[in-house]
């Protein structure tokens, strides 16, 4: 069991020849949070915009990626047009727009991909934040799916995420919205649920169990989503140690990870659960899942040297700041 580090869920490895958070908490989009600008912070226009009117570029094939964007609220203006002129090859934001009721269009996501991108939708499946739309009809209806809160995010409760309820009135309702706004994958955060959910809640189950169905869960996804649309990605946010449970490397595409090299923020990742990730995530490469690595720093020299460690264990990386509200210029 991989421990926890506790970092934000908020915002979007592959292998060189392949595209390729745990302990971190992922991050939980806070439509109110903020970060000191960061010296990688991208302004203005960050690239010469590809055509899309005669020859719009084709969004790259998973097995190619190598820089990503991960970015999960205060788009200028609520728009993705910086997003999409960006250097990236793929991009990870929110489902709703701001975490928010509103969702974004097909012709957006259409908007991003023609300039050869591909898009994935972030959204929970452990967890569920008082912010969210799904939250005041959960609270009035099932409250009973609520487990408890999550100490690091206050207003975000773990949930019975085995409990049939869960799927039917929020999880599946999300795959159906990204899979209608023409997103091509979906990025799951808090898996580490299973490990963060109070055995008090939990009916008797020990945290094997809780894995067993974690897995499950993410597999119900897989299934459901690439039977309406073969080749829609599935990628969870960390736990890569649930490639352990039967069928779970089968049903993801790729494996997200937070913190492998640097916690929040320029903090060096020595924890004994930091090397066990790293390894778990490194045989998810090799079994030819891709890897988008994250890692929060600003300091000039911690991001070149996370940036190396992604060429070197053939990941995909992108460095950020804990809030996941910004673009920042890409490793390549």
């Amino acid at each position: 069991m991989a421990a926890f580090s506790g970092v934000t869920v908020l915002v979007l490895t592959a292998v060189w020849a392949l595209v390729t958070r745990e302990p971190a908490a992922g991050p939980q989009t806070d439509p109110v949070a903020s970060e000191p600008d960061s010296p990688h912070e991208v302004s203005g226009p960050v690239a010469r915009p590809p055509s899309t009117t005669s020859n719009p570029a084709t969004p790259p094939a998973s097995g190619t990626i190598t820089s990503w964007a991960y970015q999960l609220q205060r788009y200028p203006g609520g728009r993705l047009d910086a997003l999409a002129r960006g250097p990236y090859q793929l991009a990870v934001i929110d489902l709703a727009r701001d975490a928010r009721t509103g969702y974004f269009t097909r012709a957006e996501i259409d908007t991003v991909r023609r300039n050869g991108k591909r898009v994935l939708a972030y959204f929970e499946i452990g967890s569920l934040e008082h912010f969210r739309p799904e939250y005041p009809t959960i609270q009035r209806d099932a409250a009973d799916l609520l487990a408890n809160e999550w100490p690091d995010w206050p207003g975000e409760y773990f949930v019975r995420y085995w409990d049939t309820r869960w799927w039917e009135r929020v999880v599946k309702p999300r795959v159906d919205q990204a899979l209608r706004a023409g997103f091509d994958g979906a990025y799951l955060d808090t898996p580490l649920a299973y490990e963060e959910i109070s055995l008090n809640s939990a009916g008797g189950r020990d945290r094997a169990r809780l894995a067993a169905e974690m897995s499950s869960l993410i597999a119900r996804i897989s299934r459901y989503a690439k039977a309406r649309r073969p080749g829609f990605l599935i990628v969870p946010q960390n736990s890569p140690e649930l490639r352990k449970q039967p069928g779970y490397t089968a049903a993801v595409d790729g494996i997200a990870m937070e913190e492998l090299f640097y916690l929040a923020t320029d903090e060096r990742c020595e924890e004994d659960w930091c090397a066990e990730n790293l390894a778990h995530t490194r045989a998810l490469r090799d079994a030819g899942k891709f890897v988008l690595a994250v890692d929060y720093a600003v300091l000039p020299e911690n991001v070149r040297a996370a940036c190396g460690r992604y060429r070197t264990e053939r990941f995909a990386g992108t460095v950020t700041v804990r809030a996941l509200d910004r673009l920042t210029t890409p490793c390549d």
